[in-house]
């Protein structure tokens, strides 16, 4: 017999609120969100940008500015709070089927995850200072648990899980990547997450651009998110 608060969850009205118009609904027991492109509402091969973290306030008014040139160029954005939105916005609502995925901080080790082991599925990825290693932001002791394991197993299985060591597929596949970061980033440090991975990825014959900020750390500096250099590497990649 269901769990009630599950079938309580499901049935419950979503609530979220979005920093433009847009359709908040639920896939299985998790809140997702689609922010529509005007060009064609039905969602047919649109392209999209896959957004994380989808938390409570995020998306947040910080990215409206280019949110609202991904629409102006016929490029939708949806994102969901945990789990899979893939299969819902491509088979069930035929948006298309590379999207760019975009994660701000923690969602660039969402994003990055997922794209390791789904290569093909992706059109791009870019990130605002986005995490990239495990092992720099949360670090072994605090990720452990999310995997059920010790710290000492989450140690030896890191190169498992970890974005910056799973980067091959997404090299063969070509998938360009981008990422803005500041240069004095304390939280999530340049050298240890994006810098590593544009090193390990320009070794394995990967494309990434690297915007450093100097100056700037894991703030809300509004050149993080009103970056003309990020607007077009996704211009360029979230085609059908």
């Amino acid at each position: 017999m269901p769990n009630q608060t599950s079938r309580e969850l499901n049935f419950a009205p979503p609530e979220k609120k979005l920093p433009l118009p847009g359709e908040v609904f639920r896939v299985k027991e998790h809140v997702a969100f689609i922010i529509p492109t005007k060009r064609d509402s039905h969602g047919r091969h649109v392209p999209w940008v896959w957004y994380a973290p989808t938390l409570p306030n995020l998306p947040g008014p910080e990215e409206n500015w280019m949110f609202e040139r991904f629409l102006e160029a016929g490029i939708a954005i949806a994102g969901i709070d945990v789990g899979e939105s893939y299969d819902e916005m491509t088979r069930n609502r035929g948006f298309a089927r590379k999207p760019v995925l975009l994660g701000r901080s923690r969602g660039g080790l969402m994003t990055l995850c997922w794209a390791a082991e789904n290569a093909g599925k992706v059109g791009g990825f870019a990130g605002i200072y986005p995490v990239c290693n495990i092992a720099s932001y949360p670090g072994l002791k605090n990720a452990s648990g999310a995997y059920h394991l010790t710290e000492e197993e989450f140690a030896a299985h890191l190169k498992e899980h970890n974005p910056v060591d799973r980067l091959e597929r997404l090299a063969k596949a070509r998938v360009p990547l981008f990422a803005i970061h500041g240069d004095v980033d304390q939280v999530v440090p340049l050298e240890q997450n994006s810098g590593l991975l544009k090193a390990r990825y320009d070794a394995l014959g990967g494309k990434m651009q690297l915007s450093v900020i100097k100056d700037q750390g894991h703030n809300m500096w509004s050149g993080f998110f009103q970056c003309q250099e990020l607007v077009d590497f996704i211009l360029k990649n979230a085609r059908p």
